[in-house]
């Protein structure tokens, strides 16, 4: 956060904001033991790609990385029980949020596929309580960006929100899933000695 706050840029810094999101991917692709754990560390590098591209290529490169993620995230929570109702309701919802404060056609793309995300999470087996809780603040943390892109908010509250409702959003997602499928995983080796 000192980071962030203090406007600070260079290398390092990209490195730095990269990172969090990029140890989640590390970690969650150490314990992939099946398809389902490699999508969440997918998901993961894709979210710390986009960190780093947001720094070093644009808002709109940076996006295209995390709506990568988001589709793949969908992918995930789909083969775990999300339904297309769900996903499609979280996708209008946040489609609507998101042009209601920042109008405009890469925006609305961009927020169908986090609202498809943020209701396939609430959707599946994973949803309680960590990975709908990450999914929507990570929806909270966009719809911060936009709103501040928008000119709606200022001042120093939105910007202390950003990147703890992201990073904690996204942290709730890799620890939600990732020993949800590690259980399962142990559950399924007892399973198969009995």
């Amino acid at each position: 956060m000192i980071a962030v706050l203090a406007v600070w840029s260079g290398p390092a810094i990209v490195v730095w904001k990269g990172a969090g999101v990029a140890l989640l991917a590390l970690w969650a692709a150490r314990r992939a033991r099946s398809a389902d754990g490699w999508l969440i560390a997918i998901v993961l590098a894709l979210g710390a790609a986009g960190d780093v591209l947001l720094e070093i290529a644009g808002l709109e490169v940076g996006a295209v990385a995390f709506l990568a993620g988001h589709v793949v995230a969908v992918a995930l929570y789909r083969r775990n029980g999300a339904s297309w109702a769900g996903i499609v309701i979280g996708a209008a919802a946040v489609a609507g949020a998101a042009w209601l404060i920042l109008p405009g056609a890469g925006v609305a793309v961009y927020a169908i596929g986090l609202g498809a995300m943020a209701g396939g999470a609430s959707g599946s087996r994973f949803a309680r309580p960590f990975v709908a809780l990450g999914a929507w603040l990570f929806v909270l943390s966009d719809l911060l960006i936009f709103a501040r892109a928008g000119g709606l908010v200022s001042g120093v509250l939105p910007h202390l929100l950003i990147w703890p409702t992201y990073f904690g959003g996204q942290a709730l997602i890799a620890w939600g899933v990732v020993t949800k499928l590690g259980a399962k995983a142990y559950d399924d080796r007892l399973h198969h000695r009995l």
